[in-house]
């Protein structure tokens, strides 16, 4: 029986965790303030861990705590008290590569996962790590290949044995954003900035647009954009899944921490979908039919466009993205005033722009989570209408529970 990788999605806020987790994730990863490489994402604190975890337990998922930047000396009080909440509330693991960070954690108890952070991209390396740290699961460097990764499970195999070997778990990024530095480890932004990339604050100053001149002859000057030479595409690897699972990885994970929940949504969606296909079919005949829609949806959320990554060797023509390439635009069409649980209807104010009927629209909240619809019919002081203007209010059935101030979008 074909075995199928865990799915990891990122959840940067309460509503992103409960859009991943009906999309059918089998675990999340997070992270908490000040303390990962994803400071601009709005992030947790640590008294929200308990809460995290029974949502978790809840939908049967897995919950992994990122601690995947650099720490100094003067964090370490603070990485303490966070490991020691982590495993007081039962965080099923932490992510870390800073040996600070991995040591803390070993004399709590706590199992660590190796960042990509860390570059492992060998089975030596793998080796080093198992053996003199106990780590059994790594986050492979980014520029790894598909043949690379069978290699490195052979070769696990001859150098820790079967058994071992068997305990060694591969954790691979599957889609979201890519870096041109190696495995996101960069300095500009701190040069240029004051914000360090290696500790989450990064201000992505090699996407924006440049005019590189030749102060010694100025005829010679050169304007890159809008195709931004140091801004690569986003990794998408939904055509090619069945190979990389083929492969022998154990996790896949989904970048976006700093993304919205429409886009974890729908991405956990369609990975979660070609997953289950591959389990059901076991010659992978069809794959590369099937996938072909999955791949629609994803163009509508944010994105750069798609690139195979490091899987089918360098990605020369990929770092040239045009910059967002997102099909649909999501705005802010009003808010809950009041929901009728009997009923299951909602009292909503239109404070912006104007609904028609079959409209799209987006509830969120940070109790609600992430509710997606479709407003087939609603209604105007008791009337039946076709559309809404800015300054109506209309009630609206949900297909579940809302809440006083949660936010509605329309796409």
């Amino acid at each position: 029986m074909r075995k199928i990788p865990e799915l990891m999605a990122p959840a940067g806020d309460f509503t992103c965790l409960d859009a991943a987790l009906k999309a059918g994730a089998d675990a999340v990863y997070f992270g908490v303030k000040g303390a990962n490489m994803r400071a601009g994402a709005r992030n947790f604190s640590l008294a929200d861990l308990k809460r995290i975890r029974k949502i978790c337990s809840e939908a049967g998922a897995k919950a992994y705590l990122a601690l995947n930047t650099i720490f100094f000396d003067r964090d370490m009080s603070m990485l303490k008290r966070i490991i020691k909440c982590a495993k007081n509330c039962g965080i099923d693991a932490l992510i870390a590569w800073d040996f600070g960070a991995i040591r803390l954690a070993r004399d709590m108890g706590m199992e660590v996962f190796l960042s990509t952070q860390a570059s492992v991209a060998n089975a030596e390396a793998v080796a080093e790590y198992y053996e003199k740290f106990g780590i059994r699961r790594f986050v492979l460097a980014r520029e790894c290949s598909l043949d690379g990764i069978k290699k490195m499970r052979a070769s696990l195999r001859k150098k820790l044995g079967r058994e071992a070997a068997s305990k060694i778990r591969i954790e691979v990024f599957a889609h979201g954003a890519m870096c041109v530095s190696e495995s996101g480890r960069c300095f500009m932004s701190e040069f240029s900035c004051g914000k360090s990339a290696n500790r989450g604050a990064c201000a992505q100053p090699c996407r924006r647009e440049y005019l590189i001149s030749d102060p010694s002859d100025p005829r010679f000057s050169y304007r890159l954009g809008p195709s931004y030479v140091l801004s690569p595409k986003d990794l998408c690897t939904l055509p090619f899944l069945d190979k990389l699972v083929s492969a022998g990885v154990d996790s896949l994970k989904i970048e976006g921490r700093s993304r919205n929940a429409e886009y974890v949504y729908e991405t956990v969606r369609a990975y979660r979908s070609a997953l289950d296909f591959i389990a059901k079919n076991r010659n992978l005949e069809g794959y590369a039919e099937f996938q072909k829609p999955l791949v629609e949806p994803l163009m509508d959320v944010f994105n750069r466009g798609f690139s195979d990554g490091f899987y089918h060797g360098r990605p020369m023509g990929d770092w040239t993205s045009k910059g967002v390439q997102t099909r649909k635009r999501k705005i802010i069409l009003g808010h809950v005033l009041k929901y009728y649980p009997k009923a299951g209807v909602a009292e909503i104010s239109i404070d912006n722009s104007s609904l028609k009927a079959g409209d799209e629209i987006q509830f969120e909240g940070a109790k609600t989570g992430f509710l997606k619809m479709n407003a087939e019919s609603f209604f105007i002081d008791s009337k039946p209408a076709d559309s809404a203007e800015k300054g109506n209010v209309i009630t609206l059935k949900t297909p579940s529970p809302v809440r006083k101030a949660d936010r509605l979008f329309r796409f």
